[in-house]
């Protein structure tokens, strides 16, 4: 209970250090903060502590090749912020990760069937 509880302390404190740095004057630096390791800290100590070294290393490789779904959507929303509403273009972005993330994850397990 008290890691689950320390897993969800480490969201929140990623969620208020982006609201705070988003009232800056240096405000782009919230689109840092995402991509600080806390949730992959957890999924590869998790990995880690529960499967083999190999298991650790396929996991960081495929978070290697998820950094394309994220840059997906980072230049769907830079596309698309001058063309919809925040609402639309945060939807149209999000549906744009979603089908790279399904065609990465078709392509891996067409790449490596048992898992790497």
């Amino acid at each position: 209970m008290t890691s689950l509880f320390l897993k969800c302390l480490l969201g929140a404190l990623a969620v208020l250090v982006i609201a705070l740095l988003s009232k800056t004057r240096n405000f782009f630096i919230a689109g840092l903060v995402p991509l600080f390791p806390t949730f992959a800290l957890i999924a590869h100590y998790i990995v880690g502590t529960e499967r083999s070294v190999a298991d650790l290393r396929t996991t960081a490789l495929f978070g290697l090749w998820s950094l394309i779904p994220y840059a997906v959507y980072l230049a769907a929303v830079y596309w698309l912020s001058v063309r919809y509403s925040l609402a639309g273009t945060l939807s149209l972005a999000t549906g744009a990760w979603i089908v790279a993330a399904l065609v990465l994850l078709f392509a891996w397990s067409r790449a490596f069937p048992a898992g790497a």
